[in-house]
């Protein structure tokens, strides 16, 4: 007689995301990153170490974690230029992309350097 233990759920595949971060106009940050399924975006901020790195984007970060919906000026994150919560659910190949703030209006420079 062969005895049946219990059968463990398949351990899931990492998944690849990727960071970026326009710190300053001339300095920009890069990562690819292997999160488990299920990291949130905040999470995978914290594990590629820009928490820390980054003191501003903690700070940050430590302001907005509860909000589910964000906001048109506040927000600084977001994932193929769409503004996500801190909560969301990282998928594969997922790029995080970390605003900065701005100093003045794109468009209004651009019309500012065609005159």
């Amino acid at each position: 007689m062969v005895e049946l233990g219990a059968i463990s759920a398949p351990k899931q595949a990492p998944i690849t995301v990727y960071l970026a971060y326009a710190e300053e106009a001339q300095c920009q940050h890069y990562m690819t990153l292997q999160v488990a399924d299920g990291t949130t975006l905040y999470e995978a901020l914290a594990q590629a170490g820009w928490l820390t790195q980054f003191p501003k984007l903690a700070e940050w970060c430590k302001q907005v974690v509860d909000i589910t919906r964000p906001t048109a000026k506040l927000w600084h994150v977001g994932i193929y230029a769409q503004k996500q919560p801190l909560s969301y659910r990282l998928q594969a190949l997922d790029r995080v992309e970390i605003y900065r703030s701005l100093s003045a209006d794109p468009m209004s420079q651009r019309k500012n350097k065609s005159k």
